[in-house]
C-alpha cells in the first residue's frame, strides 16, 4: 500500500483520495491551499455577509422567526458555528438537532451547555430505539456501519424543518471530506446537495429502499426522507459551508469555545484517538471507526494524526505512534453494541470479515474475529526515506503532545487532570438516549 509522503492516509482512503507526483495527498494539497496567500479571506468574508444579509431579508418579507437553521450536536463545531452566527453576525438562527440515541455523557453536557449559552430556540427530533435498533442491525449486515441512521438523519431533518417553518438558509460548519481527504477543491464553494448526502453521507441508500428489510417500518425511516422536489424549491432553501469562507483550525476554534461558551473536552483516555475535544459527543464512534479499521486497515488516529502533521502540531514519527497506540485497538464498548442489536461479537466479526479490504488484511485462521485476520501493510511498517523528509511541513512550537496541550491531546507521559466533573472524567461503557 502507497501512503501519503507528508501525513498518514494510505492510497485506499475514503472517500476519495489522489496522490499527485511528489506522493502527497489530496487532503494534504487542500489544507495547503487554505493557507496561500491568493485566498482573499476578507473578500470571501463579504461573501457570506452577503447571504446573511440576503437571509435576515427573506426573514422580514416571509415574517419568520428565525433568519436560519444551524444543525447541531453539542460539539465544538456546534459551538463554534452557533456562536459565529450568533454573537459576530447577529443572526437569529434555530438550532435544530437530530438525536440518535447513541450519546455520550459529555455530548449531552456540552449539547445543554450550548442551548444555555447561546439562548436560541431549539427543534429536537429523537429516533425512537426500536427503529434504531432495526436500522444499526441492517446497515451492519449490508454495508458494514452501525451509524447510517445518524448521517440520514443529520443531513435530512434539518430540511423537513425548513421546510416546514419556511427557512430558506441552513448553514454548516465544516466540509469534513474536504479536509481530510481534499474530496473538493476550496475554489469550488461548494453547498450541500441532495446528491452528496445520499452518495457521501447515506451510501447511495434512500430510505424507501429499507422498508420490509429486517423489520424496517415507514415509521422508521420517517426522519430520513427528504422533503420533495417541488417544497425545496417552494422554500428556495440552500445549505452552506462556514468553512469556504474562513481559516478553519477546529483546535483554535474548539479552544475559543471553551474560553467563551464553556465547551469542555474529557480527561479520559479514548480507545480509537488520541484527541479529546473533537466527535466526543458520539459515542458509537468507537465502533463505527473500528469498522472501518476492519474493512480497510486504518482508523481515527490515523484522521487525528495526520490532521496535526498538516498543521505542523506533530512530526511523522509521532502521528505513527499514535496510529500503532488506537487504530488497532477493539473499542471496549464493542459488546455493549452487539447486545443492542441482538447479536453476539462472534456475529459482528462474522458479519464484517468478508467487507474486509484485500491486499491489506489476510486470512491466517479458521474462524471469524481479530484473532483469525491480520493485517499485511500498515504506515509503521514503511521507512521514512527520502520522499517524506521532503514534503514535511515546518514545526509549529505548539506541540500537539506538549504540556500546553494537556487537555486537549492524551499524552500518556503527561494525561490531562481531571476536572472533578463525572461526565466528563469517566468513560462511558453506555450511552445515554436523552
Amino acid at each position: 500500500m502507497e501512503y501519503c509522503a507528508r501525513c498518514l492516509y494510505p492510497k485506499n482512503a475514503k472517500p476519495t483520495i489522489i496522490f499527485d507526483d511528489e506522493g502527497v495527498c489530496s487532503g494534504c494539497r487542500y489544507h495547503e491551499s487554505r493557507g496561500q496567500l491568493e485566498i482573499d479571506w476578507a473578500e470571501r468574508e463579504k461573501m457570506l455577509e452577503q447571504i446573511l444579509d440576503e437571509a435576515r431579508a427573506m426573514r422580514i418579507e416571509r415574517g419568520n422567526a428565525h433568519d436560519c437553521i444551524i444543525p447541531v450536536s453539542g460539539g465544538k463545531d456546534s459551538h463554534y458555528q452557533v456562536w459565529l452566527m450568533k454573537e459576530k453576525y447577529g443572526m437569529n438562527p434555530l438550532l435544530v438537532t437530530f438525536n440518535h440515541a447513541f450519546n455520550s455523557p459529555s455530548g449531552l453536557r456540552n449539547l445543554s451547555n450550548m442551548v444555555e449559552k447561546s439562548g436560541c430556540d431549539i427543534v429536537r427530533y429523537t429516533s425512537g430505539l426500536d427503529g434504531v435498533k432495526r436500522i444499526s442491525r441492517h446497515m451492519l449486515e449490508t454495508v458494514g456501519d452501525i451509524t447510517w441512521h445518524y448521517h440520514a438523519g443529520i443531513r435530512t431533518f434539518p430540511f423537513q424543518v425548513a421546510v416546514a417553518y419556511n427557512i430558506p438558509l441552513i448553514v454548516w460548519g465544516e466540509h469534513g471530506f474536504a479536509e481530510l481527504t481534499g474530496l473538493v477543491s476550496l475554489e469550488d464553494f461548494v453547498e450541500f446537495t441532495r446528491w452528496t448526502r445520499k452518495e457521501h453521507d447515506m451510501r447511495g441508500i434512500e430510505p424507501h429502499e429499507l422498508i420490509g428489510q429486517g423489520g424496517i417500518t415507514e415509521h422508521d425511516i420517517a426522519p430520513y426522507v427528504f422533503p420533495s422536489d417541488d417544497d425545496i424549491a417552494k422554500t428556495d432553501v440552500r445549505g452552506i459551508y462556514v468553512s469556504n469562507f474562513f481559516p478553519w483550525d477546529a483546535k483554535k476554534q474548539a479552544i475559543d469555545m471553551m474560553d467563551h461558551w464553556d465547551f469542555a473536552g474529557i480527561t479520559y483516555e479514548r480507545d480509537r484517538t488520541f484527541n479529546l475535544y473533537s466527535k466526543i459527543e458520539d459515542h458509537a464512534n468507537d465502533v463505527h471507526d473500528y469498522m472501518k479499521y476492519l474493512k480497510f486497515g486504518y482508523g481515527r488516529a490515523t484522521d487525528d494524526a495526520s490532521m496535526e502533521i498538516r498543521h505542523g502540531r506533530m512530526t511523522r514519527e509521532e502521528g505513527i505512534e499514535m496510529v500503532k497506540r488506537y487504530d488497532a485497538r477493539e473499542p471496549q464498548t464493542l459488546p455493549m453494541y452487539c447486545d443492542f442489536m441482538g447479536i453476539s461479537v462472534d456475529d459482528f466479526y462474522a458479519l464484517v470479515d468478508p467487507m474486509r479490504e484485500q491486499g491489506i488484511w489476510k486470512k491466517t485462521g479458521p474462524g471469524q474475529g481479530k484473532d483469525d485476520w491480520h493485517v499485511q501493510d500498515a504506515v509503521f511498517d514503511h521507512d521514512i526515506g527520502e520522499r517524506e523528509n521532503a514534503q514535511r511541513v515546518p514545526q509549529s512550537n505548539d506541540r500537539a503532545l506538549g504540556k500546553q496541550n494537556q487537555a486537549l491531546y492524551f499524552n500518556p507521559e503527561n494525561p490531562p487532570e481531571k476536572c472533578g466533573d463525572v461526565t466528563l472524567d469517566t468513560f462511558p461503557k453506555k450511552f445515554k438516549v436523552m
